[in-house]
């Protein structure tokens, strides 16, 4: 196969191409039947798993597969894929961030940028946050993000390309639900396949044997928190009506007041069949980008050549973000690591029902075509913005932050 060029990629954004593709197949790390477990989602009380499991269509077959990774954690992942090109100085391409090392009390927060934030340049977090002294949207790099469009993405391009990438609904700014909307070029999901659910047994044994208290004898939550329990009434926390509060810090099963609610005791041996993980055949990585919709995004003055250029630097930050997350690896979640079982390649899919071109990528070349599309959208009098893009948080932020920390420590777990 041939390697993955520049002026392959442009030529497929003018027009040659529909989307690219690249598909992926994964094995657990354990070997193929080692058990793995998917995320877990809120289901009825009598549901037989809380996996989400479906019938598809894989080829000719009709398989039972389950969600391992969503569209939306996908894109997360291949955010912060990006991001660690970007901070590495491998991917040149505009970042905003907001600094929160400029309070000592929120420093551990560090620099929350846009490939991080929920709802990236549109985020509340920028929102409240000031560049050059001047809150974010009030500023010029504010106000022309929030006039961006569709049909005229310039200013979303020069300050925060990402976001055409992924997508983007700034639903929260100041047009409210009428704020523009850009389509998500980019979409990856990984599911398994031939899912068969699991069980997974547990238990604890107490190396002290501590067990239940008499019936008259209780644990307390202590009044100070750095203590967190007693079993004297004289240094219990009280209710409102001045009555000894039983322990509820601790463990989320038990009775309230039993050693349990203070991590001590034994756990009797259980099996979980609701949470007990999956054996697969195979996972399937499957992301696309769609240069369909890129080909939508217009860019106000310019010619058809320069909207090119345009495009094509943000499907080369989607074919960085295929390399760069492939050499992250897909550990997934606890006890979720899978292995690819080859190297990653990008399938062109034409219009016409072709056999799709496919070619390989890695993170160098990823790189490289990045590289030579930024410095052409430069020729072509569309370059994003070179400076590092800085915010801070504006005085009503932090003071939100640090009123915030203050409740959560004070606040006590449910019973």
């Amino acid at each position: 196969m041939a390697e993955l060029t520049f002026n392959r990629l442009r030529d497929a954004v003018a027009g040659e191409a529909v989307a690219l593709r690249s598909r992926t197949t994964l094995q657990p790390a354990g070997g193929p039947g080692d058990k793995i477990f998917p995320p877990t989602y809120a289901v009825a009380q009598n549901a037989e798993h809380k996996y989400a499991v479906e019938d598809r269509v894989v080829g000719d077959e009709v398989k039972t597969t389950v969600l391992l990774d969503s569209v939306a954690s996908q894109a997360n992942r291949a955010e912060f894929a990006l991001l660690e090109g970007w901070e590495a100085g491998e991917l040149r391409f505009p970042v905003a961030y907001v600094d929160f090392t400029v309070d000592s009390e929120l420093a551990d927060l560090g620099k929350l940028s846009v490939l991080e934030a929920p709802h990236r340049v549109v985020d509340a977090v920028f929102r409240d946050s000031l560049l050059d002294e001047t809150l974010f949207r009030l500023s010029d790099v504010g106000r022309a993000i929030t006039n961006a469009t569709p049909r005229d993405a310039t200013a979303l391009f020069r300050y925060s390309p990402s976001a055409l990438l992924f997508g983007v609904w700034d639903s929260t700014g100041p047009k409210g639900g009428l704020g523009s909307k850009f389509q998500r070029a980019y979409v990856s999901e990984i599911v398994g396949l031939d899912a068969k659910i699991g069980k997974k047994v547990g238990s604890r044994i107490d190396p002290l044997q501590i067990e239940k208290l008499a019936p008259d004898q209780k644990a307390f939550n202590h009044s100070d928190l750095d203590q967190v329990w007693t079993l004297s009434e004289a240094e219990a926390e009280k209710d409102k009506k001045g009555r000894p509060v039983y322990a509820t810090r601790g463990a989320d099963t038990g009775e309230a007041g039993q050693p349990s609610k203070i991590n001590h005791g034994n756990v009797a041996p259980f099996i979980d069949s609701v949470s007990g993980g999956v054996t697969i055949t195979a996972a399937t990585q499957t992301t696309v980008i769609s240069l369909a919709t890129l080909r939508r995004l217009r860019f106000a003055n310019h010619d058809r050549t320069t909207e090119t250029a345009a495009r094509t630097a943000v499907a080369a930050l989607g074919v960085a973000a295929i390399a760069y997350q492939h050499e992250m690896d897909y550990d997934l979640r606890s006890r979720c690591l899978l292995v690819p079982e080859h190297a990653p390649r990008i399938e062109l899919i034409g219009r016409d029902g072709s056999a799709p071109e496919m070619v390989t990528i890695d993170r160098s070349g990823a790189a490289e075509i990045l590289r030579a599309a930024t410095e052409q959208a430069n020729e072509a009098g569309i370059g994003w913005e070179s400076k590092a893009i800085r915010l801070v948080p504006a005085p009503k932020l932090i003071e939100l932050i640090k009123r915030s920390r203050q409740v959560s420590a004070l606040e006590q777990p449910s019973a």
